[in-house]
């Protein structure tokens, strides 16, 4: 558990915990010990059990945990996946502080698997963006790797990406798309990748001339997709964007591109549904 998690548990418990747990202190002794499994309760990846379980261990005192499985297991419904022994109190406690982790991010490892089958018989990569809800970015980005995918930039200072709101400032000062990657190329990192959005062949014929490393396609149709390809013969890295999602990804990955990069990994993934059953 690295700093930035432990702080991010912390927080979950203390947005959970901040005034005790009145119905468990209502109602169950602190001398009640058992055992609790969690289970999965419909068939996905799992993603995020240590932190799932480090929430058991804060909360619970003197629990004994057992792992079942490992995160990338494909489970199938009701597959247990832990087991958690221990007084009952604190168990019960932090049920949900600790599935809400754990079934935020086998969501999002289930939904990434999805696409990744999906464009399985193509050279294309699929991977995420910066989409991500605010502090989970390093879970949600191990997440879609554990589903199979890829991670984007973890930041902006990852990697340039000259986007439109970027493109169109600057053509204001009067800088063409060539000036703004030359610009661009003359005041960052030798070390640092440079990749810009382009929204037609023109635009994409300009960014390979100025010899742009990688090149994303913004909302462009199959049919140009696959022209990009052909015109580029492998002088730049091409990422498909855009409003892509399971029933079209297929396609976008027959135009030959090498990313495909999906927002809806991290922002609209469904939660994996998962429980803790009192044995």
């Amino acid at each position: 558990i690295t700093p930035d998690i432990s702080k991010l548990i912390d927080l979950a418990i203390q947005e959970d915990y901040s005034m005790g747990d009145a119905t468990t202190e209502a109602l169950i002794s602190n001398t009640t010990v058992g055992t609790a499994t969690i289970v999965a309760d419909m068939d996905g990846i799992l993603a995020g059990l240590d932190v799932a379980l480090e929430v058991f261990i804060r909360l619970a005192q003197e629990t004994e945990i057992t792992k079942l499985v490992d995160d990338g297991t494909s489970l199938i419904k009701d597959q247990n996946i832990a087991v958690i022994n221990g007084k009952l109190s604190s168990i019960l406690t932090a049920e949900r502080t600790s599935l809400n982790f754990l079934r935020k991010l086998s969501g999002v490892a289930t939904e990434t698997h999805k696409y990744v089958e999906t464009v399985a018989h193509t050279k294309a990569l699929i991977v995420d963006t910066r989409k991500t809800t605010p502090g989970f970015r390093h879970l949600e980005k191990y997440a879609v790797r554990t589903g199979g995918g890829h991670n984007h930039r973890r930041n902006l200072g990852d990697g340039i990406l000259i986007k439109e709101n970027h493109t169109r400032t600057l053509k204001a000062e009067g800088l063409n798309l060539t000036d703004i990657i030359k610009k661009a190329r003359r005041n960052a990192s030798h070390t640092i990748k440079l990749e810009v959005e382009v929204e037609d062949l023109l635009q994409f014929q300009e960014a390979l001339e100025a010899k742009a490393e990688l090149i994303l396609l913004d909302n462009m149709s199959l049919d140009d997709m696959a022209k990009a390809v052909y015109m580029c013969d492998g002088r730049a890295i091409l990422e498909a964007s855009g409003g892509i999602n399971l029933q079209s990804v297929g396609q976008v990955a027959e135009t030959g591109v090498d990313l495909i990069s999906v927002g809806a990994l991290t922002h609209s993934s469904p939660d994996l549904d998962l429980s803790l059953d009192i044995n």
